[in-house]
C-alpha cells in the first residue's frame, strides 16, 4: 500500500479507502482499502499478508493513534482480489487523513450501510412453460446458468430451492457451500450451488453479533433473501399460497438456474464492505448474474461501493440488476442509478386482494389486505375511531406508535391509524395489544392512491389518501350527531384480470437520474407489488416477532421484489443467448419494454391515477418474450464507460477509482459528450442561459441480432416542442453482428419557466424492418438556471 513507499519496491499500487463514520481519534473506525498493482512485492508470500506488514507501519504515520502489533483492530476484515485488489480494516480518522494526502492514495470516503429494499408474474409476463418455443423453452429454463442473490441468505429447505430433475453443477463453478451448525452441508444441493455469509464489516461497527437473534452463516433471518432467490430462480411448486391468498402455482423467472446465496445483510443492515466482499467473490465463484435488491443515498460514482463491485462483475461479464428504491412518488428518488448497473422500478399485475371497509353511512371505501385469521362477524358494524383524536399526544397515537394508544379508548373498536415511521404490519399489532378487534390504516397526501397488501395480524385493511379523508370526515361527522360512528371491513379474497394493469406502484423511485441526469434510470419497471415467493420457517408472514404464524410462502412489495424479476430474465436471455453482453441484455430488455396497459392506454401512476411518464417507468415494462428476439441491441465495453466517465468531468483518478483503468480523457472528450454513452434511452439536458433555440445530438450504434439481411427504418415520435432528426434514416444490414451508427440531432426552443424550475417531455425513436420494433425514449428536460 501507499505506505510501503517507505520500502522502495517496484511496483505500481493505488488505494481506495472508505472509512466509516466520523469520530475522535480514539475511535477505530472501518476502512476500505482499494490497492490496483501491477504485481505483489516478492517479500510478501500473498497479498494479505502484504497488507498486514502494511497495516503495522501505517501507526508510524499518526502521532495520536498507535496500532500494537497483534492488536485486533489491526485485522483484515475482508481482501478482495478479483474485482479490485484491497482488503478492509479498522483505521483512525487521522490515520485515513494521512493516507489521503500520500500519492497513489485515490479516495478517502465513508462507509455506507445500506437497507433492503423492500405467483403470478410468470404469467404475467407472458412466460409459459406449455409453449414449444419461446424464452423458457429456448433457454431451457436458464439450467445451466448461475444467479449469485446479495441479501439477507437463505432458508434453504423451501421446495422453492429442490433440485429434482437438475443436471450436475456446472463445470465452471468455483463457489462454496460454507457449512455452520445451522447450515449443514445437505443444505446445498444441485439447485443452490452456494452459500456465504459476509459479516466482517457488521461486526467491525456493532461487535459482535448476537447469535440467538440471527444466525451467523448463511441462513436467513429475515425472510427477504429467500423470497428474493425464488423470485430468481425458484422451482415450480403446488400448491402455493399465503393465508389462502394467491393460491396456484409458485414459480421463478429461471427455474432450472442455479442459484448461490451471499448474505451480507444483518439485524443492522448491510455495509459496504461486505457487499463489496459479496461481489468480489461471487465473480470469482463464476455468477453468471448478480441480483442486489439493497440501496442507500446516490453518489458520485467513484465513493459508491455497489457502483464499482458491479462495475467489477460486468467488466468481467456478469449482468448485475438492483433495485430502483422504494423512495418514491418523490421525484429525483432512484438509486443504483451507474449506466452498468440495470436498475429496476415496480409495477403492479393484474391480480389484488380487495378488504374493503363498509362504512355506518353505507359508503364502501376500497382496500387491500392479505388477513387469514378469523374475522369480524358477517353482517355487524363494530365501532371505528381515528386514533389521532383518541388519547395520546396526536402526532404519534395518530401513527399508532408503540405504547401511543389508550386501551380505554380503543378496546373493542376498529382503528384508523396514518401510515409513516413504524412498520404497516406494527400498527395493526400496536391496535391489538391496547385491545382494538380491527385496524384501517390510512395513505399521507405522499402515498397517494397506491396500496400494498399486507399480513397482518388482525382484520385489518390498507385504503388510499383520499379514502382515509373520507373515513376521517365521516367519523367526526357522526362522533357530532346520534348515531356513534361504525365500520367493518370485508374480505374479498384473490381477484384476477383487474385492469387497469400494469400499474407503476407509488413506492417505486423516479427519475430524474440524480447523479447523470443525461443517463435515464430507472431502465425499466417489473412486477414488484403483492408478490408471492418463498418465506422461511423461523419468521411469521408480518415480519414481526410476535407473529408465530408460519407459512412456506409470503406476499411482500417493493422494488426488492421487481428487481430478481430482471435477474431471472437476464439468466434467461444469457442462456438463449450466451454471446451477449451484460449491456446487450439490458438493450434487449429495454428496447422491448412496453409502455401501455392492459386497456391499450398509457401506464398509469397508482399514486395520482394520472397517465406516468418515462421518469416512472424508464424504457417501460419488461416483456422478456420479446426481448428473446430484440433485433437489434445496444452494446458496451467497459471502455465505453470509461469515457462516459471522462465526460461526466471525473479525474482520471477517480475514474481508475471505478475501473482500475489508466484513461486517456482529452481523447474521450474530444469525441463526444456524456449522451453519447451507447445506452438504449436518450435524454437531453438543456440549460436555458438566455439562448432562444438550443441543440444537441447523439451518437449511437446498433448490433444486428437479427436476421442477417434486414433493413430497418426509423420511427421517431418527437417530444413536446421538440425537433428530432435520424441520419441516416434507414439502416440496411448484410449479415447477423454487423454494427452500423446513427445520430440523432434534438433541438429545442426555449420555453418560459422560473428560475429553478424545468419541465420534461419525452417522445421516441424506433427501428422497424417489419418483424422487430427496437424502442428508444427521447427525453427531453428544460431548465431554468437559479
Amino acid at each position: 500500500m501507499a505506505v510501503s513507499l517507505a520500502t522502495p519496491i517496484s511496483v505500481l499500487f493505488f488505494f481506495f479507502i472508505f472509512i466509516s463514520v466520523s469520530g475522535s481519534e480514539s475511535q477505530k473506525k472501518t476502512f476500505i482499502v482499494r490497492v490496483q498493482l501491477e504485481a505483489k512485492p516478492s517479500i510478501f508470500p500473498t497479498h494479505k499478508h502484504w497488507y498486514e506488514s502494511s497495516l503495522k507501519s501505517i501507526s508510524s504515520l499518526s502521532s495520536q493513534a498507535q496500532i500494537p502489533s497483534g492488536s485486533s483492530d489491526t485485522q483484515i476484515i475482508h481482501t478482495y482480489e478479483t474485482i479490485f485488489h484491497g482488503f478492509s480494516a479498522k483505521l483512525s480518522p487521522s490515520e485515513a487523513q494521512k493516507l489521503q494526502s500520500l500519492d497513489g492514495v485515490l479516495a478517502v470516503i465513508p462507509e455506507q450501510v445500506r437497507q433492503l429494499h423492500t405467483t403470478r408474474s410468470p404469467q404475467f409476463l407472458g412466460l409459459k412453460t406449455k409453449d414449444s418455443s419461446g424464452l423458457l423453452k429456448e433457454s431451457d429454463f436458464g439450467s445451466d446458468l448461475v444467479i449469485g442473490v446479495i441479501d439477507t441468505g437463505i432458508w434453504p429447505e423451501r421446495e422453492s430451492f429442490g433440485d429434482r430433475n437438475l443436471g450436475p453443477v456446472p463445470d465452471k463453478w468455483k463457489g462454496q457451500c460454507v457449512t455452520t451448525k445451522d447450515f449443514p452441508a445437505k443444505s446445498c444441493n444441485r439447485k443452490l450451488i452456494g452459500a456465504r455469509f459476509f459479516c466482517g464489516g457488521y461486526e467491525a461497527t456493532n461487535g459482535k453479533m448476537n447469535e440467538s437473534s440471527e444466525y451467523r452463516s448463511p441462513r436467513d433471518s429475515d425472510g427477504h433473501g429467500t423470497h428474493t432467490a425464488s423470485i430468481a430462480a425458484g422451482r415450480y411448486v403446488f400448491p402455493a399460497s399465503t393465508l389462502g391468498y394467491a393460491r396456484g402455482v409458485a414459480a421463478g423467472m429461471a427455474p432450472k438456474a442455479r442459484l448461490a446465496a451471499y448474505k451480507v445483510c444483518w439485524n443492522a443492515g448491510c455495509y459496504d464492505s461486505d457487499i463489496l466482499a459479496a461481489f468480489d467473490t461471487a465473480v470469482s465463484d463464476g455468477v453468471d448474474v448478480v441480483s442486489l435488491s439493497v440501496g442507500g443515498v446516490v453518489v458520485p460514482y467513484y465513493l459508491d461501493a455497489i457502483a464499482i463491485g458491479a462495475f467489477g462483475a460486468s467488466d468481467h461479464g456478469v449482468f448485475v440488476s438492483a433495485s430502483a428504491g422504494n423512495g418514491g412518488p418523490g421525484g429525483l428518488s432512484v438509486t443504483n442509478v451507474a449506466p452498468w448497473v440495470t436498475t429496476v422500478g415496480a409495477g403492479t399485475m393484474d391480480r389484488d386482494f380487495p378488504a374493503d371497509v363498509k362504512l355506518g353511512n353505507g359508503r364502501i371505501i376500497p382496500g387491500v389486505s392479505i388477513y387469514g385469521g378469523p374475522g369480524l362477524a358477517s353482517g355487524r358494524l363494530y365501532p371505528v375511531i381515528y386514533a389521532g383524536s383518541e388519547g395520546g399526544d396526536g402526532y404519534s397515537s395518530s401513527l399508532c406508535l408503540e405504547g401511543s394508544l389508550d386501551p380505554n379508548f380503543v378496546e373493542g373498536k376498529i382503528v384508523l391509524c396514518d401510515r409513516g415511521i413504524n412498520s404497516r404490519a406494527a400498527k395493526g399489532e400496536v391496535v391489538r395489544k391496547a385491545g382494538g378487534i380491527g385496524m384501517i390504516l390510512a395513505n399521507g397526501v405522499f402515498d397517494g392512491e397506491g396500496l400494498v397488501a399486507d399480513c397482518h395480524v388482525l382484520p385489518a385493511t390498507a385504503v388510499g389518501a383520499s379514502g382515509g379523508d373520507e373515513i376521517r370526515k365521516y367519523i367526526s361527522a357522526a362522533s357530532k350527531s346520534h348515531s356513534p360512528p361504525t365500520a367493518t371491513i370485508v374480505f374479498r379474497g384473490t381477484r384476477l384480470g383487474v385492469r387497469p394493469a400494469p400499474v407503476v406502484a407509488s413506492f417505486s423511485a423516479r427519475g430524474p437520474n440524480p447523479e447523470s441526469p443525461d443517463i435515464l434510470k430507472p431502465d425499466v419497471i417489473a412486477p414488484g407489488l403483492n408478490i408471492l415467493a418463498a418465506w422461511p420457517d423461523g419468521v411469521g408472514p408480518s415480519g414481526l416477532a410476535s407473529d408465530k404464524r408460519r407459512t412456506e410462502f409470503n406476499i411482500l412489495s417493493g422494488t426488492s421484489m421487481a428487481c430478481p424479476h430482471v435477474s431471472g430474465l437476464a439468466a434467461l436471455l444469457k442462456a438463449a443467448h450466451p454471446e451477449w453482453s451484460p449491456a446487450a441484455i439490458r438493450s434487449a430488455l429495454m428496447t422491448s419494454a412496453y409502455t401501455v396497459d392492459n386497456r391499450g392506454e398509457v401506464m398509469v401512476d397508482e399514486s395520482t391515477g394520472n397517465f406516468s411518464t418515462v421518469m416512472d417507468f424508464g424504457a417501460g415494462h419488461v416483456d422478456p418474450q420479446k426481448a428473446m428476439e430484440p433485433g437489434l441491441v445496444y452494446d458496451l465495453t467497459s471502455y465505453d464507460y470509461v469515457n462516459f466517465l471522462c465526460n461526466s468531468n471525473y479525474t482520471e483518478k477517480n475514474i481508475r477509482a471505478i475501473t482500475r483503468r489508466n484513461s486517456d480523457c482529452n481523447g474521450a472528450r474530444r469525441a463526444g459528450h456524456v449522451g453519447n454513452l451507447n445506452y438504449p434511452s436518450m435524454s437531453a439536458v438543456f440549460q436555458q442561459y438566455g439562448e432562444k433555440r438550443m441543440s444537441t445530438h447523439f451518437i449511437r450504434t446498433v448490433t444486428n441480432v437479427g436476421d442477417p439481411k434486414s433493413v430497418y427504418e426509423a420511427k421517431v415520435k418527437e417530444p413536446n416542442g421538440a425537433k428530432v432528426t435520424v441520419q441516416p434514416e434507414k439502416l440496411v444490414f448484410r449479415r447477423i453482428g454487423q454494427k452500423l451508427s446513427f445520430m440523432v440531432r434534438v433541438e429545442v426552443r426555449a420555453v418560459k419557466l422560473s428560475p429553478g424550475a424545468s419541465t420534461v417531455t419525452s417522445g421516441s425513436l424506433t427501428w422497424e424492418d417489419g418483424k422487430h420494433q427496437v424502442r428508444s425514449p427521447i427525453v427531453v428536460t428544460m431548465q431554468q438556471p437559479l
